[in-house]
């Protein structure tokens, strides 16, 4: 059984005071793992086996240990001790440590079972370790005691002050506030223990900053503590906090933190002028919203509080000058209105306002938040220029006005008091017409104005074609078909706008092939009138138009349209026409037709060139270097493929019995074809019968082939003569025979002939044609 050996060691005892033996002193009756009460070696293993699930009553609980962090002594710091019942004192009892730092920072007697730190404990970095004890057999090794779990815990001491992790601070407060206002709340934070004594119990104190402001000790919230704070007097506040535990006691540790806290703005301070009366003065020439000075009202706020909103409020010359707030710089900038004239008015009074837009109903009691100042403004008169009545003229004079014709009559006077003489000069720029007026004396003054002269449009141009026309109609046109589409253009503008009619001029009146439709909409058609046109009969027609104009007077004027006669397919597409120059407008361009032509020609040589290739392809290979016409077979087929009907085939090959005897086994169906075939043949002209079966054999090659020309037939060369039931094929003596020849010998060559018989009408037994 496990005991603990704190009641065998004072000096632990000691150091560990109240706590330890409080624990020392528990129920008696508490359980922990158990093990057995005899020693191991009494009994079989599986007895021990029973006897270490045991559950005993303890004396002693020993499953938590206590030390104090930060030992500072030279010797390892003495825990506890590990002690089993069965353990007589002779050294038999191994006790084995493990766990978190076992052999690091804890070690253990593995005879007595005494357990030392040896490392400096830090309750703050680690505040509990859990071990694992055993008790061996030192003879056998075997467990004496099961393997039990046990924690030693790290007690804390007073050894790190509160500190301010946020600090330092910064706060605002707005001026004026009620006292107790809360500002900020600040925190500190101790590492210490806070469930153990007073270590980490933090107390909240001011050491700077009164009387303005006070802190709650306990939760560290800063208030007001002095009523009316003006911002305009002391805006910045540097405050210290002092943050101390042990609940403040004496021997405790503190931290300290500094607090930034400034008065914020509040409008309570109303905008005041520094001076009542504003002296100005302004040229009658100033132009309008030209500057004529500034007023400014102060304001010991800031920001929105201080913002100001000018406006003239009364005078006799508000209709005359205006006033504006610059936002920057919060003055009232006044402005000119209105044209000024010394002669009319020399001088004006205006009474200005400036007022806080922004108020704070609190702080009324201090206002008003507004004030008023007179500003006295002086017209001084210039040497002005020669005005004009009226300042704009608009004329219309028609194109064809006569030279010397009076449009237009000015008028001037000198604005000035004095009203000196004027002297007038015109200068003409068209289409203005400018008149400047001179002051005798002071040439420098110089008055203008401006005319404007529009000159009206005058029906002085006919109407003409928009554009060269020239058109075709073909030779299979019917009667009343659209050839061509005609507008006209007409350089005047008449104010009604546009309007055009077309007709045939009166020379063309009745002309027989075409005629006009007027479609209202300042375009015209021209149509067929009758149908059936030739070239040969006449290939051009000139036909003349009429065109008038909506005009005063009516103008006209005759255009020509130029009609082609052309060749066209069903379709009505052009194909030829007499004129080049009409034609390629119809279809194409003499360039694209050139550039057609030239891939047409391209494309023929690529055609040409690909049958050379397939037709050198299509030469027959000799084996030998020699060539020697009697050792090949040519065979002509009867129909299709040309000069691809040629192929020549090596006659060595023809001498090879095995490969004429496996077709001849394959093709037995080709032999009754090729006997029926050579009955009309006489013997002694019969091949050597390795070459005829040779033959049948590319014979079943040609119609295995479906790839392969219409080789229909099979022809044997050597018969073909005057031994051949055909007679001789060769076309060298057809001069010389007969053209009433009959070819009815044609119907008995089989159904393979049949298409040659037709062809030279041949007839079969019944005389029918076959």
């Amino acid at each position: 059984m496990w005991t603990s050996g704190r009641m065998r060691n004072a000096k632990n005892l000691l150091g560990l005071g109240v706590s330890l033996y409080f624990w020392g002193l528990m129920d008696l009756t508490t359980t922990v793992l158990s093990g057995s009460a005899r020693p191991l070696t009494e009994g079989p293993e599986d007895n021990l086996s029973d006897k270490l699930h045991q559950r005993m009553k303890r004396s002693w609980v020993w499953n938590q240990f206590f030390v104090l962090e930060e030992y500072t002594g030279t010797d390892p710091l003495y825990v506890g001790k590990l002690h089993s019942d069965m353990d007589r004192g002779d050294g038999s009892i191994k006790y084995i440590l493990s766990g978190e730092g076992a052999g690091i920072v804890f070690t253990i007697d593995d005879t007595t079972g005494d357990i030392h730190a040896i490392q400096r404990l830090d309750r703050e970095e680690r505040s509990q370790y859990t071990l694992r004890a055993q008790a061996l057999d030192r003879r056998t090794g075997r467990p004496m005691e099961p393997e039990s779990e046990f924690i030693i815990k790290i007690q804390d001491i007073n050894d790190n002050e509160p500190k301010f992790l946020d600090g330092p601070y910064v706060a605002s407060v707005p001026e004026m506030s009620p006292v107790g206002t809360s500002v900020i709340q600040v925190t500190a934070t101790d590492a210490d223990d806070p469930t153990y004594g007073n270590s980490a119990r933090v107390v909240y104190s001011i050491l700077q900053g009164q009387p303005y402001f006070s802190v709650d000790s306990r939760t560290g919230l800063i208030r007001t503590a002095l009523m009316n704070m003006d911002r305009e007097a002391k805006e910045y506040y540097e405050v210290i906090i002092q943050a101390k535990d042990m609940g403040g006691q004496l021997g405790g540790l503190a931290g300290t933190t500094t607090v930034n806290i400034t008065l914020s703005d509040v409008n309570d301070n109303p905008p005041r002028f520094p001076q009542k009366h504003y002296q100005m003065s302004v040229l009658e020439s100033a132009p309008v919203s030209s500057t004529v000075g500034r007023v400014v009202a102060k304001d010991l706020d800031e920001g929105i509080n201080a913002e100001m909103k000018y406006s003239l409020v009364d005078g006799d010359g508000l209709d005359v000058f205006d006033i504006n707030t610059d936002p920057n710089y919060q003055v009232g900038i006044i402005t000119v209105r209105k044209p000024l004239s010394f002669e009319s008015k020399k001088s004006y009074t205006l009474k200005v306002e400036g007022a806080n837009p922004h108020l704070e109903m609190r702080f009324l009691n201090l206002g008003p938040f507004r004030d008023t100042t007179t500003v006295h403004i002086s017209v001084e008169d210039v040497d002005e220029p020669p005005v004009f009545e009226p300042s704009f003229y608009f004329v219309e004079v028609p194109e064809d006005v006569e030279i010397g014709t009076t449009i237009q009559i000015i008028s001037a006077k000198d604005p000035d008091v004095t009203n000196n003489s004027i002297r007038s000069v015109l200068s003409l720029c068209l289409p203005f017409f400018t008149t400047s007026l001179l002051l005798p004396d002071n040439p420098s003054q110089v008055g203008s104005v401006s005319v404007t002269v529009k000159v009206l449009d005058v029906n002085d141009n006919a109407p003409e074609f928009a554009r060269f026309y020239e058109s075709f109609v073909c030779e299979n046109a019917k009667a009343g078909q659209l050839i061509q589409t005609v507008s006209a253009i007409d350089r005047d503008d008449p104010q009604d706008g546009q309007h055009f009619y077309y007709s045939l001029a009166p020379e063309a009146a009745n002309n027989p092939n075409f005629t006009l439709r007027d479609n209202q909409d300042n375009t015209a058609w021209i149509l067929t009138r009758r149908s059936g046109f030739r070239q040969h009969e006449q290939n051009t027609f000139y036909l003349p138009i009429l065109i008038s104009d909506n005009g005063r007077p009516v103008l006209s004027s005759t255009g020509t349209l130029t009609i082609h006669v052309c060749s066209c397919d069903d379709d009505g597409m052009v194909m030829s026409c007499n004129a080049e120059a009409y034609v390629l407008p119809v279809s194409l361009s003499r360039g694209a037709l050139i550039a057609i032509l030239a891939c047409i020609f391209v494309l023929l040589v690529l055609v040409l060139l690909i049958l050379s290739m397939r037709r050198q392809r299509k030469q027959p290979y000799i084996i030998d270097e020699e060539e020697n016409i009697h050792e090949n077979i040519v065979r002509y087929d009867d129909e299709g493929g040309g000069e691809e009907d040629t192929e020549a085939f090596d006659i060595a090959a023809m001498w090879n019995p095995r490969e004429a005897q496996l077709v001849l086994k394959n093709r037995q169906d080709m032999l009754p074809e090729i006997e029926s075939l050579s009955r009309y043949v006489p013997q002694a002209c019969v091949m050597d019968n390795n070459v005829h079966n040779y033959v049948l054999a590319k014979l079943y090659e040609a119609d295995m082939d479906l790839w392969a020309p219409p080789f229909d037939s099979l022809q044997t060369y050597m018969f073909e003569g005057n031994g051949s039931v055909a007679e001789s094929l060769s076309s060298l003596q057809s001069v010389t025979t007969d053209s009433d020849q009959s070819y009815d010998y044609l119907t008995d060559w089989g159904p393979r002939f049949k298409k040659l018989a037709e062809m030279y009408g041949a007839t079969d037994s019944s005389g029918a044609l076959w």
